[in-house]
């Protein structure tokens, strides 16, 4: 067991995973030479090459459009959307087709890609770059939507993520990226779609994602010293 950040845990799963299969590969603005903005991707294209980390115009459009197609040819793209905000101007191919095509195919044709992407604000860089929209998402069927709370759940998560058959849109709170925690040395895979027990009660069920995981267990905390389990 090691104490690591949540973006060293997304980055080992990202370099386990591309290790394990050589038809994973990211996509994205800056992810190469500069290893991402919030440097998840650090390291990838030192050790896996520009054909496999593949930088790439600022165009959430065309960042989309290669992945999807990538996916549908057989490949396991791992697509990197600076901020979430701009996820919109690809809305089109994620919702009306990638999420789509294994119901229209009857299941014939898969589209196992990762959509990684931050939410939040709290780091003063504009509005535009600030929202979280994974209600949105929920609310789409075909795709499955993530959002880890701690760097164990990050690396779990994701590895899970990059073996699913279907699309993954995978969502990291800001704020978590520098928040450490233990995760596994060894194989650390964690089930999509199962909710974890962080503390098992009788008289209150605190139901939280994300960052909003750490402030729950506070106030469970607060709410325990009062005589509630």
């Amino acid at each position: 067991m090691r104490v690591i950040s949540v973006a060293e845990a997304l980055n080992e799963a990202l370099k386990e995973e591309m290790r394990r299969n050589p038809l994973v590969f990211a996509i994205g603005e800056d992810i190469g030479r500069m290893g991402g903005l919030f440097g998840v991707t650090s390291g990838l294209a030192d050790e896996f090459g520009t054909h496999r980390v593949i930088d790439t115009p600022i165009s959430e459009a065309a960042i989309a459009g290669a992945g999807i197609g990538a996916a549908l040819v057989g490949t396991r793209p791992v697509m990197e959307f600076q901020f979430l905000d701009f996820i919109m101007i690809a809305m089109d191919q994620i919702v009306n087709h990638a999420a789509l095509y294994r119901y229209m195919t009857n299941g014939m044709v898969s589209v196992p890609v990762v959509m990684r992407a931050p939410i939040c604000g709290g780091i003063f860089i504009g509005a535009q770059h600030s929202k979280s929209l994974e209600a949105w998402f929920v609310h789409v069927p075909g795709i499955k939507v993530v959002m880890p709370s701690g760097a164990a759940d990050a690396k779990g998560l994701l590895k899970s993520a990059v073996r699913d058959d279907n699309p993954v849109l995978f969502l990291e709170h800001r704020l978590l990226y520098a928040e450490k925690g233990p995760v596994p040395d060894d194989e650390h895979l964690v089930p999509i779609g199962s909710a974890e027990i962080k503390r098992p009660g009788t008289d209150l069920t605190l139901v939280s994602t994300g960052r909003t995981v750490s402030m729950a267990l506070s106030v469970a905390d607060k709410l325990s010293a009062r005589g509630m389990r």
